[in-house]
C-alpha cells in the first residue's frame, strides 16, 4: 500500500531554517522530519513512499538518491504553487486506482498504522483520518462568580479533536479533488463529511506537528522521536 506524504509547502514560520531547506527536511534530533514519519510507516511495513514537492524540490530528490535501500522512494515535483487537494490531484495515475495512506510532511505520531488501516477497513468508508487532542498551549480555570473553582495545568482535555494527517483515502477521493487550486482541508473534506463518507480514527497518544520553533523545540525533546 502506497503512502503518499505532502511535502510541497513553504514553511513560513520556519523561515530561521526554511530560508535554505525545504519545511520537510529541517532536522529533529539531527535526521530530517521526513525520515522520522517514513521511518513509522516503515515499522508498520509500508515502505512505498510518494513525496509530493513544490518549494526546493530538487533539494528533497538529491538526498534520496541511494539512500535506503530497503524504500521504495518516488520524489515527484507537484507545483510551488499547488494546493494540498491539487498535489494528490496530479498522483492519480501514479496511485493506480488502488487506496493510499496520506499524511504531512511536518507532524509525528506514535499512532498504530496497522490498527487505523483496520478501522478503515471496516468503516465501509470513502476516507478516514486520524484526530488528536494536542496539549493545550495554556492551562484551564473555571470561574463563578469571579472565584476560580477549578485550576488546571495545561492538559489536552483541554483542547477539542483536530485533524492530525496519517489519513486513508480510497481512489473516489479523486472525484472531489478538482485542480491545483482545490484545498484537501476545505471543499473535499466537508462533502466526504455531509456524505457521511469520512470517518476519524481517535488516537490518544503521542502527536506533535512542526509549524513553529516552539513545536521544533518540542519535538526535540519528545522521547517518542527517536
Amino acid at each position: 500500500m502506497k503512502v503518499v506524504i505532502l511535502a510541497g509547502g513553504k514553511g513560513s514560520r520556519l523561515l530561521e531554517y526554511t530560508k535554505k531547506i525545504p519545511k520537510p527536511m529541517v532536522p529533529v534530533k539531527k535526521k530530517p522530519i521526513l525520515i522520522h514519519i517514513m521511518k513509522h510507516y516503515a515499522k508498520f511495513g509500508f515502505k512505498d513512499f510518494i513525496i509530493a514537492t513544490g518549494f526546493k524540490h530538487e533539494f528533497i530528490k538529491r538526498y534520496f538518491i541511494k539512500r535506503i535501500k530497503d524504500w521504495n522512494v518516488k520524489v515527484i515535483n507537484t507545483g510551488i504553487n499547488t494546493l494540498t487537494g491539487g498535489r494528490i490531484k496530479r498522483l492519480k495515475k501514479i496511485l493506480n486506482n488502488e487506496k493510499f495512506f496520506l499524511t504531512y510532511g511536518d507532524g509525528v505520531s506514535n499512532v498504530n498504522l496497522k490498527k487505523l488501516l483496520n478501522f478503515h477497513n471496516s468503516s465501509n468508508c470513502q476516507a478516514t483520518l486520524t484526530a488528536v487532542r494536542p496539549p493545550a498551549r495554556f492551562g484551564a480555570i473555571k470561574i463563578e462568580n469571579d472565584k476560580v473553582s477549578v485550576f488546571r495545568e495545561k492538559s489536552s482535555l483541554d483542547t477539542g479533536w483536530i485533524n492530525g494527517g496519517f489519513f486513508i483515502f480510497e481512489p473516489q477521493i479523486f472525484k472531489y479533488l478538482k485542480s491545483d487550486k482545490t484545498i484537501l482541508e476545505q471543499e473535499p473534506l466537508t462533502i466526504l463529511g455531509k456524505k457521511g463518507n469520512l470517518k476519524a480514527f481517535k488516537h490518544y497518544g503521542f502527536w506533535q506537528c512542526m509549524d513553529t520553533i516552539r513545536d521544533k523545540e518540542i519535538l526535540e525533546k519528545a522521547k517518542e522521536v527517536k
